[in-house]
């Protein structure tokens, strides 16, 4: 697995971009200079992320969001399986 985030990346398991093997690892998010823990969606390339509306729902029970733009960095939180074990072959 690579030490880079996706480009794109999505909480929702119905979206195309959802990846439980990516979130597991935990992501960090950073947009306009500020790390935010309520992200829903980001895209990178694109610049912008998708947060929820406060605590209103659709008609199928998601949570409602809107699409903010701006500069967005994202980062791994925990290291990839096997990354600490390369690490310390190199040492």
């Amino acid at each position: 697995m690579s030490d880079t985030p996706p480009d794109r990346l999505s909480t929702n398991p119905k979206s195309p971009f959802f990846d439980m093997d990516v979130l597991q690892r935990g992501i960090g998010i950073r947009f306009k200079d500020r790390v935010r823990n309520d992200v829903e969606e980001y895209c990178i390339s694109e610049g912008w992320i998708r947060v929820a509306a406060g605590k209103t729902r659709d008609r199928h029970g998601q949570p409602l969001t809107i699409k903010l733009s701006g500069p967005v960095e994202a980062w791994f939180e925990n290291p990839a399986e096997g990354a600490e074990e390369a690490a310390d072959k190199a040492e």
